[in-house]
């Protein structure tokens, strides 16, 4: 059988692969604290479900629009013009299936073969595969704890050649939690200007934000960057809807309409009735939002609580998102049971298979000296798994 080169270009998903792991030993019955969930585990809120109910009760269940509906991409340049400063009209918009659905639009859009894409490190695990899928090759700029995990100009500066087309800013970022204020992004975006590069700013979870720190989009700083920039959100974190499969885009009409056409050839338009849970997710209370939140705050204090506790595991706090990624370097070329700790990938082999916690190896994100752990599970599982992870690195030799 011959498979297309692409695909074999590509690494499957460990995220994916941990969370199947994990899942598959809690069908055996095996108590598994699973730190590897990148969803929420809160419900969706009642009146989001209330909504989808009534489209179904109503027959709203035919093709729709391959954008998105018209009420819906108006709820979303609502959202856009309160929450991030955005003009979009509902002709700058498109809803796909999830916010990783409109990235992948965006940058099979944008790039051809040859392109080069600025990737900071650690990353996203898929957005160096799908810009292998477009042809074009990912320039990775790698940061670490001591940066906060953020690019400086000149890292940016350096990396740019004649070839660069597109820079991904993740921000919060999954898997480091890390937030860039308004005053780190204007002199990215002088750069990004006087360039020309286009920039897809992944802003999917800027509500799950901690310490009164304000979200700022990047295409909120200026015209010229507006029209460069590709603003790409969606409801799965904020609103607890992953299954739901809705995410969205906002840019410049050309680049929109664009990948309007790629994904009228691959998905069509996203569920409709989706897009009704979606429309009420945005003009609903955001009250079960707030609450959700909170709650993830304080979780985060009580995971670096115990964190601290390991010596050999450091943490810088995360400011965004739902993740701690723990640089494990210390451990590495230690042994458990005869079992050598190489990278992150065989840690985390190791920590399933003997304590039965899941966490995903940093590998996966470009940075194999951590792992990530997602604090969206009880305070009860976080307290019970890092104490079997305290207890495992102290029979380390």
């Amino acid at each position: 059988m011959s498979i297309a080169k692409r695909i074999s270009l590509i690494e499957t998903s460990l995220t994916l692969a941990i969370s199947a792991q994990a899942k598959a030993m809690k069908g055996q019955g095996i108590n598994v604290i699973d730190f590897g969930a990148g969803e929420p585990d809160f419900d969706t809120p009642a009146y989001i479900k209330e909504a989808a109910e009534k489209a179904i009760e109503e027959g709203f269940t035919k093709y729709t629009p391959v954008s998105g509906t018209r009420e819906l991409k108006e709820a979303i340049a609502e959202k856009f013009k309160n929450d991030n400063h955005l003009n979009y009209s509902p002709e700058e918009i498109l809803v796909s299936c999830g916010a990783k659905h409109s990235i992948y639009n965006a940058i099979v859009s944008l790039c051809d073969e040859g392109d080069e894409v600025i990737l900071p490190s650690p990353y996203w695990l898929s957005y160096p595969e799908m810009i292998k899928i477009a042809g074009a090759s990912p320039v990775i700029i790698e940061t670490d704890q001591e940066n906060g995990f953020k690019i400086t100009p000149e890292q940016l500066k350096r990396a740019i050649t004649p070839k660069t087309k597109l820079f991904i800013l993740n921000s919060p970022s999954n898997p480091t939690g890390a937030v860039y204020g308004k005053e780190e992004l204007l002199p990215i975006r002088e750069i990004l200007v006087k360039t020309g590069i286009y920039c897809i700013s992944d802003e999917i979870y800027e509500k799950i934000i901690y310490n009164g720190q304000k979200h700022t989009s990047l295409a909120s700083l200026g015209q010229e960057i507006n029209k460069l920039t590709i603003t790409v959100n969606g409801v799965s974190k904020s609103y607890a809807m992953t299954g739901w499969r809705i995410g969205y885009a906002g840019g410049a009409e050309e680049i929109i309409q664009a990948m309007d056409t790629l994904q009228s050839h691959s998905t069509s338009n996203p569920a409709s009735i989706s897009q009704k849970a979606a429309l009420a997710a945005l003009k609903g209370p955001q009250k079960e939002t707030e609450k959700m939140v909170a709650e993830f705050a304080r979780r985060r204090d009580f995971i670096m609580e115990k964190l601290d506790s390991i010596k050999q595991i450091s943490c810088l706090k995360p400011r965004g998102a739902f993740y701690l990624f723990a640089n494990i370097s210390k451990l590495k070329g230690k042994s458990f049971r005869g079992k050598i700790i190489t990278d992150s990938v065989s840690l985390a082999a190791i920590l399933l298979a003997e304590t039965r916690v899941a966490a995903v190896p940093g590998k996966a994100f470009g940075a194999d000296n951590y792992l990530r752990f997602s604090y969206a599970t009880s305070l009860d599982n976080i307290e019970e798994g890092l104490k079997r992870i305290k207890q495992f690195i102290e029979q380390i030799i």
